[in-house]
């Protein structure tokens, strides 16, 4: 007999409407309404591809992939789906090109590899400390959510349904990043870290708040 437990957690949790900021500013014409439809989308499209693995009793995605691989999947996801919500924005068809969305038109196939106008989505488990691989001027939106991860069940984790915790967003400068260099024996990526005076600025326009449950 299957696990309920593990049945109930293939359903994530829905975006909450009431939880997002109305006097939030956002460049480009992108709306709360539009990150709203896009976060609901992800949620719908996890939903579907869980409920379907646990009918095989295959293990949910957020349990199946390294934690990296999936946090990168849903800002990927959120890319491409704010822009068939949000006419005025595009994403950036250059691979790997920044940041990931840019206003609809304004560069030629709405490709370049940097640009300097747009928005740079990321996503993570964490709720502050966000990496980048360069420190740079740029509009940063941060989906942070809470999901279970591979190592969950051999640490004693119950199984807990994906949800969507917070959105920040706000314009940083070069200096709210710290650039972590390495040695020369080091293989580990070159990253930057938001600082704190970042991470202020975000929090201070916050965009979306998981209301917690009375």
């Amino acid at each position: 007999m299957s696990d309920p437990s593990e049945a109930a957690a293939c359903i994530p949790e829905p975006v909450d409407s009431s939880g997002f900021n109305k006097n939030v500013i956002i460049p480009y014409g992108v709306t709360t309404e539009h990150i709203y439809e896009a976060m609901q989308e992800f949620v719908n499209f996890l939903g579907f591809i869980n409920s379907q693995l646990h009918t095989r009793d295959i293990a949910r995605f957020e349990t199946l992939l390294m934690p990296a691989n999936f946090s990168s999947m849903v800002g990927e996801f959120v890319t491409a789906s704010l822009p068939k919500y949000c006419n005025t924005i595009a994403k950036n068809q250059y691979h790997n090109g920044h940041p990931d969305l840019m206003p609809a038109g304004k560069y030629s196939k709405d490709s370049m590899q940097y640009a300097s106008e747009g928005i740079e989505i990321k996503s993570s488990r964490y709720l502050k400390s966000w990496q980048g691989h360069n420190p740079e001027d740029t509009w940063l939106m941060v989906f942070a959510f809470d999901g279970n991860r591979p190592v969950d069940s051999a640490k004693g984790i119950p199984p807990k349904p994906f949800k969507f915790v917070t959105v920040l967003g706000a314009l940083l400068m070069k200096s709210d990043w710290l650039f972590a260099g390495r040695s020369e024996t080091s293989r580990r990526t070159i990253t930057a870290t938001v600082t704190k005076s970042g991470y202020d600025k975000m929090l201070s326009n916050w965009i979306y708040k998981r209301p917690q449950p009375t």
